[in-house]
């Protein structure tokens, strides 16, 4: 199956689900990654504020927050993006599509200054993505934003976690040589 009819197959399965079943994977998936030793080790919380049909991930940022790490959240700039802190949800805005966003304001998250600090250990990412299958490879929507801002980061791809529906999961998703397959696969 080529990744534009994936796309579509599983976008539409996605809008499908029930507000009950997107309230109860969202409190699974906080309850899950606030467990997960990665988020508890974590200084760093690359996150990603949950759009349209994706999985809501404001309760993990909130418990982010509350447990005093740094949260950042992804900001369109051109091709390419950054990740910017947060000190609320609240600060978030419509920019890029419509996604929830910071305004920018603050310095991004310095990949390089963590690696020169010896804390790479201490950053966790959060990815979101169209599907995924069982060898941790994404789909994501086709702009490759998250591909370009991981290459070269080999460290902070091996500490990021794709997170989505049950019904995102699929056998087998076609790769390109670009694609960076994120450390785990949390699909609730």
């Amino acid at each position: 199956m080529d990744k534009s009819k994936l796309r579509r197959e599983i976008l539409s399965r996605r809008e499908n689900l029930t507000k009950e079943e997107r309230e109860r994977a969202s409190l699974l998936l906080t309850e899950r990654m606030a467990g997960h030793q990665w988020f508890y080790r974590a200084k760093y919380f690359l996150g990603f504020a949950g759009y349209g049909s994706e999985i809501d991930t404001y309760p993990l940022l909130e418990e982010a927050l509350l447990r005093g790490k740094k949260v950042y959240v992804p900001k369109v700039e051109g091709d390419g993006m950054e990740f910017y802190p947060i000190a609320s949800t609240d600060e978030l805005r419509p920019g890029y599509r419509g996604i929830p966003e910071p305004e920018g304001c603050g310095a991004p998250f310095d990949y390089r200054e963590c690696k020169k600090q010896g804390e790479t250990d201490r950053v966790l990412m959060l990815m979101p993505g169209v599907a995924f299958d069982p060898c941790r490879n994404r789909l994501g929507y086709g702009k490759g934003f998250y591909d370009r801002y991981l290459a070269g980061k080999e460290e902070l791809a091996l500490r990021t976690v794709a997170v989505g529906f049950q019904c995102q999961m699929v056998e087998r998703i076609p790769t390109e040589e670009y694609d960076i397959r994120p450390g785990q696969v949390i699909c609730v």
